[in-house]
């Protein structure tokens, strides 16, 4: 599967750009890095410390996903701008619904 979304067998890994200490909390479409991998991109009010930045990715997420916050966890990339977050449950809807994030 091209795109910022690799399938697992208990989810799927999104691979995110955070940009933290912006002005509001919002998914911005995909980018193309200059290796040709992609990434969703991704802003938060919360500052990088203590990993609040982190944790309100993983908020926003859960909640434009429609998915429990418990089934939403940054797994690489935790101290990075460029981070792998994992989202358990079905790989199929999970994956149609990140698709839908990035067409609109």
């Amino acid at each position: 599967m091209s795109g910022p979304v690799r399938p697992r067998d208990d989810g799927i890994d999104v691979f995110v750009r955070l940009t933290p200490k912006s002005s509001i909390d919002a998914l911005e479409g995909v980018a193309e890095a200059a290796d040709g991998s992609t990434h969703l991109k991704a802003r938060v009010r919360a500052v990088p410390e203590k990993g609040a930045a982190n944790a309100a990715l993983e908020k926003l997420l859960a909640k434009v996903l429609g998915v429990p916050l418990s089934t939403v966890n940054v797994v690489a990339g935790g101290t990075s701008r460029l981070k792998t977050i994992r989202i358990t449950g079905d790989a199929a809807t999970l994956a149609h619904a990140v698709g839908r994030l990035t067409l609109g």
